[in-house]
């Protein structure tokens, strides 16, 4: 019997795929248990379109990491700290406290963990940090650290 499971099933098959099982396995304990249905003409295509609109989903979310990409590259997010007498500063700027600062001056709402800093600024001046904003779609900002 052909069915298109709904869930992920361990060692069968992953959810939206259309496989071949046997009937009494499928009788007895996809379909009871709501993990699969059956593959009907009607069934398959509701899955095709529901592929289609995921994709139109991914499409227009990369887009939108596009632009922003866009309009990130020319911004400058503006930190101060206090530094010593070489320009070393007291603490160091993280990737959170520059998410704080983008989302309260610019308005654009990054999550942390996306701010790809690899070790948190420890100097003051200009520093251009990684922003990884979809998996396939990767911007830099500029972090100007001034001190107070």
């Amino acid at each position: 019997m052909k069915v298109i499971f709904l869930k992920d099933v361990k060692g069968k098959g992953k959810k939206g795929e259309v496989k071949n099982v046997s009937d009494g396995y499928a009788r007895n304990y996809l379909l009871k248990y709501n993990l699969a249905e059956e593959a009907t003409s009607g069934n398959l295509k509701a899955l095709d379109a529901k592929k289609k609109k995921q994709e139109q989903l991914e499409q227009e979310e990369k887009e939108e990491a596009i632009q922003l990409k866009d309009k990130l590259a020319n911004l400058t997010v503006e930190l101060t700290a206090k530094s010593g007498d070489s320009g070393r500063l007291f603490g160091s700027i993280t990737s959170k406290q520059i998410s704080e600062t983008l989302k309260k001056a610019h308005g654009y709402q990054i999550d942390k963990r996306k701010i790809e800093l690899d070790s948190p600024i420890r100097s003051l001046g200009y520093t251009t940090v990684p922003v990884k904003l979809h998996p396939e779609v990767s911007g830099s900002i500029k972090v100007h650290v001034s001190e107070k």
